[in-house]
């Protein structure tokens, strides 16, 4: 459906994420990667899904001459704790940190995306609420070795085996997640 509604677009995704390129594939949207470098550094005042609409909003910022029928995709996710934004981990100290500060609590997993054409720009969040187990050294020093997970906002993926083991409810989209609120996506895309 989406393909033949974008017909006449150019759809651009400007993201390295494997999981978001993949949503695009299964969505069935003709679309071309362009990636730019981009500082993820935001105003410290920003909370919440203010960081994610500024973030997703700074990547589409790098993106100065779209034509007429280009539409360009960014977004953002962040894990949200106790007042306090999770990033990607930068090595497996960080990792081991953040997976240790959500073991036993509920989370906030904050996605925005931004839509954006020559004339055009809407900016769509999704929040998921998750819940973890308490997690113990072991389980996440075996999950830091076997998974790697450093390109993952709070450090985890929700698809791989920590999400198996460790999380015991969610509440919102299970899909916001793995990295992308598909369904918003769709309808935005659907409504242009």
């Amino acid at each position: 459906m989406l393909r033949e509604k974008l017909k006449n677009y150019n759809v651009i995704l400007a993201s390295k994420s494997p999981r978001r390129q993949q949503f695009f594939k299964d969505l069935d949207i003709d679309f071309t990667i362009q990636l730019k470098e981009v500082e993820e550094i935001y105003p410290k005042k920003l909370k919440g899904k203010e960081i994610t609409e500024f973030l997703a909003d700074l990547k589409a910022k790098q993106f100065e001459n779209l034509s007429e029928n280009d539409v360009l995709i960014t977004s953002d996710t962040i894990v949200w704790l106790n007042n306090k934004a999770l990033g990607k981990p930068k090595n497996e100290t960080e990792a081991f940190d953040m997976l240790r500060s959500l073991s036993n609590k509920k989370h906030d997993v904050i996605t925005s995306i931004s839509i954006k054409s020559k004339n055009y720009q809407k900016i769509i969040t999704d929040i998921t609420t998750v819940s973890f187990k308490e997690l113990t050294d072991e389980e996440i020093n075996y999950y830091i070795q076997n998974y790697k997970p450093f390109d993952k906002a709070g450090a985890y993926g929700i698809q791989e085996w920590i999400g198996f083991i460790a999380i015991n409810g969610i509440e919102g989209s299970y899909f916001n997640v793995v990295g992308l609120p598909v369904h918003k996506l769709y309808k935005a895309l659907m409504e242009l």
